[in-house]
């Protein structure tokens, strides 16, 4: 693993296929992916009439998306959006429901063609993991713009149901306690016993069938998690770890995220 610092002070290397971009503080980390993805948004719609894109819904893609939405560039009425993941039996306008946290920092902000949601309050939630399923078949995947759990996991897919060779596009899962501890910890819920146990989920095989993958990870809580991210073996028990193997993937970081890796 070789390290290159840029005439901006981003730290750059590879690990695998992977591409690494380390920055100061996470303003700039998110300024720069969002720059990345607007670029890419826009080579594609030279190549293509629309695309589809999913999002992932947490505090670390808040400076990400504050600066893509600010993007004058991009034609936002060629773009068909999606989210990763939602938990079941919330109530409808709970705040921290992906779909609504997501309306209401980018879906409402700018005129997307068409927004998908998924809907964790559905009475058959295999049923509802069949629709969206249904959708990610209908509307191809281009890009993917994730973050990564405490506990390594991408979208809900936590290290106990992770699967590298899931059959299915879109699951319903158990939420591992860590994970479900991590919401707590972001002040997402004021208890455990608030977090919902169950959720809906894209598979790590749909979200790498994006042609690219954009994943933010900024603050010091997730230092392990992108250490483990980057060192592992790739497995299952570290489901982040599957994003070394995949082309056209960037992992940007913060210098709190990145602490541990000297």
């Amino acid at each position: 693993m070789s390290y290159t610092e840029t005439n901006t002070n981003v730290i750059t290397f590879t690990k695998g296929m992977l591409e690494v971009k380390i920055f100061h503080t996470r303003e700039e980390m998110g300024k720069e992916a969002a720059v990345d993805v607007s670029d890419t948004i826009r080579q594609l719609l030279n190549e293509k009439k629309e695309i589809n894109m999913i999002f992932a819904a947490a505090p670390s893609q808040s400076d990400f998306m504050k600066e893509l939405i600010a993007d004058k560039r991009i034609r936002w009425e060629k773009i068909n959006a999606f989210h990763m993941d939602e938990y079941i039996g919330l109530q409808e306008n709970a705040p921290q429901g992906f779909g609504n946290f997501l309306r209401d920092r980018i879906f409402d902000k700018v005129p997307f063609k068409s927004v998908h949601y998924i809907n964790g309050r559905a009475e058959d939630p295999s049923g509802e993991c069949d629709r969206y399923a249904g959708l990610l078949d209908r509307y191809p995947v281009d890009i993917v713009c994730l973050g990564i759990g405490e506990n390594g996991h991408i979208a809900f897919n936590d290290p106990p149901v992770a699967d590298f060779k899931d059959p299915e596009l879109v699951k319903v899962v158990k939420l591992d306690m860590a994970c479900r501890q991590q919401q707590v910890n972001e002040n997402l819920f004021t208890g455990i016993g608030l977090v919902p146990t169950h959720a809906i989920t894209v598979t790590i095989p749909a979200l790498l069938k994006a042609k690219y993958m954009f994943c933010m990870v900024p603050a010091k809580n997730k230092a392990e998690a992108v250490y483990h991210t980057l060192n592992n073996d790739i497995s299952e028990e570290c489901p982040a770890t599957i994003l070394r193997t995949k082309k056209d993937a960037i992992l940007y970081l913060d210098k709190e995220s990145a602490s541990l890796l000297n």
